[in-house]
């Protein structure tokens, strides 16, 4: 018995099409997109800074080869690496999500889709260089904002109706296809080498959520992102070179990417591509938490005032109850040992517990000299999770998008203390106007973290005011941030 396979070159699955399309498609976008695309791009570049002051991500940074330079290279911010835009782009986007304190995005997958500039602004940079060398124009930081709004856009509607996490995948994936079709738009490819481009995004070998759940839960999460979109930097740079593609990497029964990942199933789509994902992007402003708990968070900090107010500690707390939805209960809802800081910051029982004892939650509360303290770990014991599938309805809702929580503490004379529901967290788009001016203090200190007061100065000039920002040729602005 034989088998007979049709060998003729199939025409490109249309989601490859649709992607490609989108990142050609001259129709300007919303200026709303714009205006949030600027406040992205300082909070991301600020969570970059932030992340420099641990040496778990600093020693992941720099050249592969120490000593390695490169002429008309990209530049890393806050430091003074030059690199090619591969390992730039890896540099850049292990910053940017170290601290998982950069934008995110929840639907059916979430994700962060700020985690695209680290291989589009490398590329951006390096290209400008190259052009000033060859005496030709360089991009500008619109043409980066524009990419930001696309692989945004491109990232969040394939997230919108597609459940990677499911099937065990992480959303990497997305800043991998997202990434590559941007920056493969930035490098001029045709449409064909860009359907190519994104064929290889999707037919390279997927990353596993493994490292960020129990329990395995661990750093590379920090640094998958940024490895993501260095990859897509690179699969957009072999494309150029004609390099063929694979037009049903999808779709191809037994060996495209539905049959041998997805379990047999196309994605679904739910609206086409434009802006929609920019202009409701959520920003992390106040917290370092993953995102699903920052309403639990805030709520926290008002029960941390209220126990102040009746001069009463944690140890008097008997019970607390999370009502939260789905997502957050599949996700972070965590009891037993946490091994590690990646551990930590997935585990909601630990964001509102520190909050609860400290009224506070940073960064350093996940390093072990904060973690280390039992009063954290007794109290986690007290915090259970319960689902209330409204809270979940309203998750999934394109209207609403919320990401409520609600907690409720029992203390040990028997008091129930009034329920503290948090709907909407600081930076969700309906909370817009609170968000925004803390959301430029937060810029402010995390420039403070890096630079001397007169480059802080000069920074915030060129970066506040959203036209002299686009206008600004990017390696210029790039060279703002070397120190």
């Amino acid at each position: 018995m034989s088998a007979h396979h049709d060998s003729a070159r199939p025409a490109p699955d249309k989601v490859l099409t649709d992607i490609v399309d989108y990142v050609l498609d001259a129709e300007p976008l919303s200026e709303l997109a714009y205006q949030t695309a600027h406040y992205c791009l300082l909070d991301t570049l600020g969570c970059g800074l932030e992340a420099l002051e641990y040496p778990a991500c600093t020693k992941l940074l720099g050249p592969i080869v120490p000593g390695t330079t490169v002429p008309n290279g990209a530049r890393v911010p806050g430091t003074q690496f030059q690199l090619d835009p591969i390992q730039a782009a890896f540099n850049i986007g292990a910053m940017i999500r170290w601290l998982d304190f950069n934008d995110t995005w929840l639907a059916a997958e979430w994700g962060h889709p700020s985690d695209n500039l680290g291989g589009i602004l490398a590329t951006a940079d390096w290209l400008s260089r190259q052009a000033i060398a060859n005496a030709r124009a360089p991009l500008t930081m619109r043409e980066v904002l524009t990419g930001m709004i696309r692989a945004h856009e491109i990232q969040g509607v394939i997230a919108l109706e597609n459940s990677f996490n499911r099937v065990g995948l992480d959303h990497v994936v997305l800043v991998k296809v997202a990434s590559t079709a941007v920056v493969g738009q930035l490098l001029g490819l045709t449409r064909a080498e860009l359907i190519n481009a994104v064929s290889l995004a999707w037919v390279d070998g997927q990353s596993l959520r493994t490292y960020r759940h129990a329990p395995n839960a661990g750093s590379r999460k920090s640094w998958a992102a940024g490895d993501a979109t260095s990859r897509a930097v690179r699969l957009a740079l072999i494309a150029r070179t004609g390099e063929m593609g694979y037009p049903t990497v999808l779709s191809a029964k037994t060996w495209g990417f539905y049959d041998a990942l997805f379990k047999g199933q196309p994605l679904k789509f739910s609206r086409g591509y434009g802006s929609y994902v920019m202009e409701n992007v959520l920003f992390k402003i106040s917290y370092p938490a993953e995102f699903h708990a920052q309403t639990a968070v805030e709520a926290a900090m008002q029960i941390h005032r209220h126990l102040a107010q009746l001069g009463v500690g944690v140890e008097a707390i008997e019970r607390i109850t999370v009502r939260t939805h789905e997502a957050c209960v599949r996700i972070i809802d965590k009891h037993g040992p946490l091994a590690n800081p990646a551990d930590r910051d997935h585990c909601i029982q630990y964001m509102v517990a520190v909050p609860l004892l400290f009224g506070r939650l940073t960064a350093a509360d996940y390093e072990d000299g904060v973690a280390s303290d039992p009063r954290i770990d007794a109290l986690r014991a007290r915090i259970h999770c319960v689902e209330d599938p409204q809270f979940t309805r309203d998750y999934l809702d394109p209207e609403k998008r919320s990401i409520a929580n609600a907690l409720t503490v029992r203390l040990t004379d028997g008091r129930e203390l009034a329920e503290v529901v948090v709907e909407y967290p600081l930076g969700h788009r309906r909370r817009r106007t609170d968000g925004i001016p803390l959301l430029i203090e937060k810029f402010r200190r995390n420039l403070a973290r890096r630079f001397p007061q007169k480059q802080q100065r000069v920074i915030a000039e060129v970066s506040l005011e959203q036209s002299r920002l686009e206008r600004t040729p990017v390696h210029e602005y790039l060279d703002l941030f070397v120190i």
